[in-house]
């Protein structure tokens, strides 16, 4: 009836959901029966007088103290559920997400980013701190039983600890607008030895990439589509159409040809060298794109004439 069960905490979701769907069965039935048994018992007959009962006492005591323990139990039971999904452990792997239109971006410890699919080590708490760079979205995986809203300017959090190897959807669960479902993405659980090896290299379908395709998944991963646009409309950054060898007038008077080594520098120090027209509000990111993916993301603008 349910997604598979990826985590502990999933296998506690559904242990509370299936008890209360047979909790709501059960009395589903008895007072349906009740009912049918009472519409027949003590239907109007020819000669007999209905007696008037007035209460019951011992049953009036019934229906009101076993519900009413009942529903403190579920009370308690679920608010235990929820305090142990609220709070990750102290030794939890922390992972930064930012939400935005209409992608995922995951900063890994180690400082990269990747966008919509990641992979985290198999039997380790993991964390994920949340923000949105625009509007409400919500993070949300099926599997591993977690979701949560993903706030602009709050941060937010949900944690779990995987217990197979597996590939696990995430989907974001709030309208969030014209391509709300489009915002997908999947979270990889491989052992504690290939997800370190992914750290390091990426992952194995890089190898065989063209750098070209390798910098559009950048592109999409480091956030870079949201300001510089690759068809020449205009945006909050310079198009990247046609920018490689292109002489860019800068905001101080002089001139630049956007070659690789000016390209390099404005994508780790942008505030050195800003373009006529536009404003200095790019972040640095210095240090934190991996070689393989740097080199991409040129060979990307080279390919976008």
């Amino acid at each position: 009836m349910l997604p598979e069960q990826g985590s502990q905490h999933a296998r506690n979701v559904d242990l509370l959901f299936m008890a209360l769907f047979w909790l709501n069965v059960f009395f589903f039935v008895l007072v349906a029966g009740l009912a049918i048994y009472c519409v027949y018992a003590f239907k109007r007959r020819e000669g007999v007088k209905t007696p008037h009962i007035t209460h019951n006492l011992a049953l009036e005591l019934i229906w009101s103290v076993i519900p009413t323990i009942l529903v403190i139990g579920v009370f308690f039971w679920g608010a235990a559920g929820y305090l142990d999904y609220a709070v990750a452990p102290g030794n939890s792997l922390e992972i930064a997400v930012t939400a935005k239109k209409w992608n995922w971006s995951f900063t890994m410890p180690d400082g990269s980013v990747y966008g919509k699919d990641i992979q985290i080590p198999v039997n380790t708490n993991v964390k994920f701190v949340m923000t949105s760079n625009d509007v409400l979205h919500d993070f949300y995986v099926p599997a591993m039983r977690v979701k949560h809203d993903v706030v602009p300017n709050r941060y937010t959090e949900v944690w779990f600890n995987a217990e197979k190897e597996g590939t696990y959807h995430l989907a974001c669960a709030e309208y969030c607008g014209k391509s709300h479902s489009d915002m997908a993405g999947s979270i990889k659980v491989v052992s504690a030895a290939e997800y370190e090896k992914w750290l390091v290299n990426g992952p194995p379908e890089w190898e065989t990439m063209k750098p070209e395709d390798l910098g559009k998944i950048a592109y999409e991963a480091y956030g870079c589509n949201t300001c510089h646009s690759v068809d020449g409309s205009k945006n909050t950054g310079p198009t990247w159409k046609g920018l490689y060898g292109r002489t860019e007038k800068l905001a101080d008077g002089s001139s630049v040809v956007a070659d690789e080594a000016y390209i390099e520098e404005s994508i780790n120090y942008p505030g050195r060298k800003v373009v006529a027209g536009y404003e200095n509000q790019m972040p640095a990111f210095e240090g934190q794109i991996k070689p393989k993916l740097f080199k991409g993301l040129i060979a990307y603008i080279k390919s976008l004439k």
